[in-house]
């Protein structure tokens, strides 16, 4: 039996009595399962965990998915090595996002796996669009229900993008990162019905049908409001530590604030649907 202790009022959990270094039976699946759509983002502390005990457990939950702008280990693609050296400007991940929307169907969660981190600072911020769209008025949903939004790698991941300028991940296809998809800017979960915002700073570049300055006003009210402190869970993270997050549900940041220090973290991510 799992203990689950939420973190906070709105989002995060910490789960206990299990090992995730070893295979897992159904009751025990079926608990965690349980958890993750109720909490959106799960955490395990003192977890001792090889690459392919991750990635066993990432099956769990679906076929898992491989980067298309950043390498993954030779052995397993679909593994990133998230690196921060010592003498590194900037971090990856440093910004509010959910992981891949500029996909046709993105990632339904990642799993994140702290191998050496800083002695202070590294933490990683969730925030839980369920909540922020139910804190709208009336009038705001009704405004936002049937409209798409625009989402583009090109702000990370094209030439010269922020994420491409880190030197201590290899990124690829930069040619390919401008390519732009519509979703729906209010997205129903699909395992749990519950409405959502599904828009971010980092990918979300406009909204269809509007013109820039329309779609920057209104986009720009909605990022800060996605990530109001009510709505929001921050994770210290230590070594062994693993955290899982429904990226249909949450974005998450991971903050840059040990400069000096080195932070290695081994993330694996998990094949979605489109949104709807």
């Amino acid at each position: 039996m799992i203990t689950v202790e939420p973190v906070s009022g709105t989002v995060g959990a910490v789960v206990g009595g299990v090992d995730l270094s070893e295979p897992l039976d159904e009751i025990t699946l079926g608990e965690i399962r349980q958890a993750f759509l109720a909490h959106h983002v799960l955490f395990f502390r003192d977890q001792d965990l090889t690459v392919e005990a991750q990635l066993r457990f990432g099956r769990y939950f679906g076929e898992l998915d491989t980067h298309p702008f950043v390498e993954g280990t030779e052995a397993h693609p679909e593994v990133i090595e998230i690196i921060t050296e010592p003498d590194d400007l900037l971090n990856f991940g440093g910004g509010w996002h959910s992981d891949v929307t500029f996909l046709d169907e993105p990632d339904l969660g990642s799993i994140l796996y702290a191998i050496d981190v800083p002695p202070f600072g590294g933490d990683t911020l969730f925030a839980d669009q369920h909540a922020a769209y139910e804190a709208l008025s009336g009038t705001m949903k009704r405004l936002l229900d049937g409209l798409l939004a625009q989402h583009s790698a090109g702000p990370q991941y094209a030439e010269g993008g922020y994420s491409t300028l880190s030197r201590s991940m290899k990124t690829k296809s930069p040619e390919r990162a401008d390519r732009v998809v519509c979703h729906p800017l209010v997205r129903t979960h699909p395992e749990t019905g519950e409405k959502a915002l599904y828009v971010n700073p980092s990918f979300t570049v406009g909204i269809d049908g509007m013109r820039m300055d329309e779609s920057m006003a209104l986009l720009g009210f909605l990022f800060n409001h996605a990530v109001r402190e009510p709505f929001t869970c921050r994770f210290r993270w230590s070594p062994g530590s693993v955290a899982m997050w429904d990226n249909r549900s949450v974005l998450h940041y991971a903050l840059f604030d040990y400069r000096g220090h080195r932070r290695h973290m081994r993330r694996i991510t998990v094949k979605g649907d489109r949104p709807r």
